[in-house]
């Protein structure tokens, strides 16, 4: 991949906390709320505040209309994208619809349905999230339609698996740039992965 390509003075980036303010629920004796818990704490109103933000750093969630505008992904200095609601019935972009663009493509076919098990996909797209933020200027966008609910529970999985946040430290980490809300099945399955990783590193897994 061309990283030479991307000039730094034009990429566009709010003021993002560091990572390490943002881990008050991780202590010991944690529990994950209930998931009525969790959709309570999704009551709050929070802005999206446009079609993009930067919710971690180099990690940004946004909706159909950032994942369309190459001008703007190039402005940005976008490097990966992950489409949460790729396929022809959806957002069917796809690798060939960025071919201007210095940039690697990662599709993920899901339905904004609480049946749709999206958990399947956690720990694939984090590892994928994980390598590209590993690139020195790695800036990684995953979208779905509107950038509320599949994109930001795969975001959220991740912040989960490989930041070692715990479930509300990631939604409190993610809705302070944007107002993002997992519909109930993914809530649930958010749940479930914080339950069993709050499990392992109680007994001392990674």
């Amino acid at each position: 991949m061309s990283w030479n390509l991307l000039n730094r003075d034009d990429l566009l980036r709010p003021t993002i906390r560091k990572a390490s303010s943002l881990t008050s629920n991780s202590s010991k004796g944690y529990e994950t709320p209930a998931l009525g818990e969790l959709q309570r704490m999704l009551w709050t109103p929070v802005p999206c505040r446009g079609n993009v933000n930067e919710v971690w750093p180099n990690l940004y969630i946004g909706d159909l209309y950032i994942a369309r505008d190459i001008e703007q992904l190039r402005r940005m200095g976008i490097t990966h994208i992950v489409n949460a609601a790729a396929g022809r019935f959806h957002i069917d972009t796809g690798a060939k619809f960025y071919k201007e663009l210095p940039v690697d493509y990662y599709g993920v076919e899901a339905d904004d349905d609480p049946k749709f098990d999206l958990s399947i996909y956690f720990h694939p797209t984090a590892k994928y999230i994980r390598a590209a933020l590993s690139h020195p200027q790695g800036k990684v966008l995953v979208h779905c339609a509107m950038g509320i609910s599949r994109s930001a529970t795969l975001v959220l999985a991740f912040l989960m698996i490989c930041e070692n946040q715990t479930l509300v430290d990631a939604l409190n980490a993610v809705r302070k740039h944007r107002g993002v809300s997992p519909n109930s099945g993914f809530l649930s399955q958010l749940r479930d992965l914080d339950i069993r990783l709050t499990s392992e590193r109680g007994r001392g897994g990674p």
